[in-house]
C-alpha cells in the first residue's frame, strides 16, 4: 500500500515527469494536490470522503478524473490533455504512465499564464470591454448548446433550498464570529426564496435550466488566446444544474468584489442578447444574495478544518460577502444597470 505522502514526494520531484521539467511547485487544496511544472499541471485527488463528495477509492478517483477531463473539455479543450495513471513497478518504483500496477490517477493539463486569468487582470486594471464580450460570447454559446434540463431541472431548486439551509447552519454559528451580521440577511433571503419558488419553477418548466460550469469565478476564466474557462465542478452534477443567469450573475458579483462593478451589468446584458428570457429583478437579486451567502459560508468552512490555515483571513472575508448579499436584497426592484459601453479598460 503506497500512502499519499509517498505519492506527493514522488510527484514533487522534477525527475518524475516524462517531459523535461526543471522544477515542480506542489500546492495543496482541500481535495487535491496540484503539481506545476514549467508548462504542465498535474492534479492528484486526495483519498477523502466528505458529505458532498467521495474520492476514497482508486476507482472513484479514476472516475472523477475522467469526469474532470470530459467536463472541462467543453470550455477549455486546449488546456485539458489527458488522465494519466500513476503506477508502481514490482521493485516498488513509482512512474507516470509507464509499467506496473496502477496506484492512482492524475489529470494532466497545460499550464496557463497566471497573468491572463481574469482575477489577476482585474486587480491590475487591464481588462477591456472586449475581453468581457469575448468571454460572454463563449458562455452564451455554451449555454445555448446545452439541452434544457426539463427532467432534472427540479434538482436546481432543490439544491438552492438545501444549500440555503446549510448557509444558515454555518453562518449562524455564534462561535464563528459573523452570526450577528448573517442572521438578518439569512432571514430576508429565506423569505425571498419562499416567495420566488413559483418564479423559479416557471423557469424550470420553460427550459431555462441547463448543466453549466458549477464554479464560475474570475480565477477560473482565462482571457488569453483562446479564451477558456477552467476548473469546472466535477464531483456533483446537481451543483452544475443551474440557471445561466444565476451563474453569469455570480461571476459578475465576484468581479464586483474585486473592484470591477462595471463587469456584471455588461455580462448580464450580453447574455440576454444571446439567450433572452432574463429573470425579473427580484429573482436576479435573490440569485446574487444566495451566491454571496454560499461564498461567505465557504470562507467560514476553513475555520472548521482540523488544521486551520490563515485563521484571521476568513471572518472578515465572510463579512464582506454577507454585506454583498445584504446589498443585493436591499433593492430587489433595482434593475441591473444597462451600460453605455464606455467602460473599456475600467
Amino acid at each position: 500500500m503506497i500512502d499519499l505522502a509517498t505519492k506527493v514526494r514522488f510527484l514533487s520531484d522534477a525527475r518524475s515527469y516524462p517531459h523535461a521539467a526543471s522544477f515542480v511547485e506542489a500546492r495543496e487544496t482541500h481535495m487535491s494536490w496540484v503539481f506545476l511544472t514549467e508548462d504542465r499541471v498535474y492534479k492528484l485527488k486526495k483519498p477523502v470522503r466528505y458529505p458532498f463528495l467521495d474520492f476514497s477509492t482508486l476507482g472513484r478517483r479514476r472516475f472523477f478524473c475522467e469526469e474532470e477531463l470530459r467536463l472541462n473539455k467543453r470550455l477549455a479543450a486546449d488546456t485539458y490533455c489527458s488522465v494519466v495513471p500513476l503506477r508502481c513497478t514490482r521493485e516498488g518504483r513509482l512512474n507516470l504512465g509507464g509499467q506496473g500496477r496502477t496506484v492512482d490517477w492524475l489529470v494532466e493539463m497545460k499550464r496557463l499564464p497566471r497573468a491572463d486569468l481574469l482575477d489577476v487582470r482585474l486587480r491590475e486594471g487591464v481588462v477591456t470591454e472586449g475581453d468581457i464580450h469575448n468571454m460572454a460570447e463563449l458562455m452564451a454559446g455554451f449555454y445555448s448548446a446545452a439541452p434544457p434540463e426539463i427532467d432534472d431541472g427540479n434538482l436546481y431548486l432543490e439544491s438552492v433550498i438545501k444549500e440555503q439551509t446549510v448557509n444558515r447552519a454555518i453562518l449562524g454559528q455564534p462561535t464563528l464570529g459573523v452570526s450577528d451580521a448573517a442572521l438578518p440577511v439569512l432571514d430576508v433571503a429565506d423569505t425571498r426564496l419562499r416567495q420566488l419558488i413559483p418564479s423559479i419553477k416557471a423557469r424550470i418548466d420553460a427550459g431555462r435550466i441547463v448543466e453549466g460550469h458549477g464554479d464560475l469565478r474570475p480565477e477560473h476564466v482565462y482571457i488569453g488566446t483562446p479564451i477558456q474557462v477552467i476548473d469546472c465542478l466535477e464531483f456533483d452534477r446537481t451543483l452544475r444544474i443551474i440557471d445561466p443567469y444565476d451563474e453569469i450573475n455570480y461571476l459578475g458579483l465576484e468581479c464586483t468584489m474585486l473592484g470591477a462593478g462595471w463587469v456584471r451589468p455588461l455580462l448580464v446584458d450580453l447574455l440576454e442578447l444571446r439567450l433572452g428570457g432574463r429573470p425579473d429583478d427580484e429573482v436576479m437579486a435573490f440569485y446574487g444574495a444566495f451566491r454571496m451567502l454560499v461564498r461567505a459560508r465557504l470562507c467560514l468552512a476553513h475555520l472548521l478544518d482540523p488544521i486551520v490555515r490563515e485563521p484571521c483571513r476568513w471572518p472578515p472575508l465572510a463579512r464582506s460577502y454577507i454585506a454583498a448579499a445584504k446589498e443585493e436584497l436591499s433593492s430587489p426592484s433595482r434593475p441591473v444597470r444597462k451600460l453605455s459601453h464606455s467602460h473599456a479598460g475600467a
